[in-house]
């Protein structure tokens, strides 16, 4: 074989990682680790469900994990981020009439063990919504122990103003952030992404809101992105993306503008509006391939979007980050 001269190598990966170590390590804005590495070769068979199935397919994990079987997912997936050089994490628990107070008591633990190595921000989470008596009592104390306040829209179909204005005034009352799921199904059909600025507004939380995910927006017209982006800017709204976690999107006949399966992020970062990342489930049954590397999140994330702009790649990484878990 002939020898190759040496040569000189514009080595990205490298150059973003230095960057990103020298801006005080990465930040997982989302996951969920309390269900990381749950995947099964009996519950392997459910990963081909819709995501909103899950939900409650996942409920058999809730009832019967133990304590200290959550708490060991929740150490594995930390061990596994700080491999990477995370320094903060924000991850959403179930606290649920399912579950109770076993991921509460976990994720004591784990600030405990972990509080020389990493930063967590937990984030209370119910896939029953929060309007029955039982789910409120378990949504209320959450809202207690947690560092800041997690809601998922689609929980509450139909009555999304009233969801939103619980969730967004449990947080003003207790002077919490928010997160928010919102825009997970792809199509033109939803407009979630309006609905928590909007009440972002209305309960002058600006600069304290996240909306999680936010696919749906890239499906609509330019003209109605533009006037989401000036929203954004006037709540100081903040996107989180989990660019590896809907890769498996599924197919549509719906119209709507070509794009890939992820918040317009280059638009985003184009209007000054902060976006983190976060590598969301890990070996469970909504992602049971996901190895939680959060390169491979970035990666895809200045991929989908053309982001190469190297500086913004890293602020997303870090910078934005924080902003997004009010570290």
């Amino acid at each position: 074989m002939k020898k190759l001269q040496n040569t000189s190598f514009f080595d990205i990966k490298e150059l973003i990682l230095q960057k990103i170590k020298e801006n005080g390590g990465w930040v997982n804005c989302h996951a969920h680790i309390d269900r990381a590495f749950s995947i099964t070769p009996q519950n392997f068979k459910l990963a081909n469900k819709m995501r909103h199935e899950k939900w409650l397919l996942n409920a058999e994990l809730r009832r019967t994990s133990t304590t200290s079987q959550i708490y060991d997912r929740m150490s594995r997936a930390t061990e596994l981020l700080l491999s990477q050089g995370v320094s903060v994490c924000g991850t959403f628990i179930d606290v649920d009439p399912d579950v109770r107070d076993k991921a509460i008591k976990a994720s004591q633990k784990l600030r405990e063990t972990y509080k020389k190595d990493m930063i967590f921000k937990f984030i209370n989470q119910s896939s029953y919504g929060i309007f029955s008596r039982e789910t409120r009592e378990w949504f209320d104390i959450g809202a207690e122990y947690v560092d800041i306040i997690g809601g998922l829209l689609k929980s509450a179909e139909g009555a999304e103003n009233e969801y939103l204005d619980i969730i967004l005034g449990t947080a003003k009352d207790k002077g919490k952030m928010v997160h928010v799921h919102i825009d997970e199904l792809n199509t033109p059909d939803e407009y979630e992404t309006e609905m928590l600025i909007k009440k972002t507004l209305e309960f002058d939380m600006e600069g304290r809101v996240v909306g999680i995910h936010g696919l749906s927006l890239a499906t609509h017209s330019k003209a109605y992105r533009n006037m989401i982006y000036k929203l954004m800017k006037l709540s100081k709204f903040i996107l989180v993306a989990c660019p590896m976690s809907w890769l498996d999107a599924r197919k549509s006949e719906t119209l709507s503008p070509i794009h890939n399966p992820i918040a317009p992020v280059d638009e985003l970062v184009e209007n000054k509006i902060p976006v983190g990342i976060g590598v969301d489930n890990i070996h469970d049954i909504f992602l049971p391939m996901n190895d939680g590397s959060m390169w491979n999140d970035l990666k895809a994330l200045i991929y989908e979007n053309r982001l190469y702009d190297i500086n913004e790649a890293v602020k997303v990484a870090t910078t934005y980050g924080r902003k997004a878990l009010g570290v």
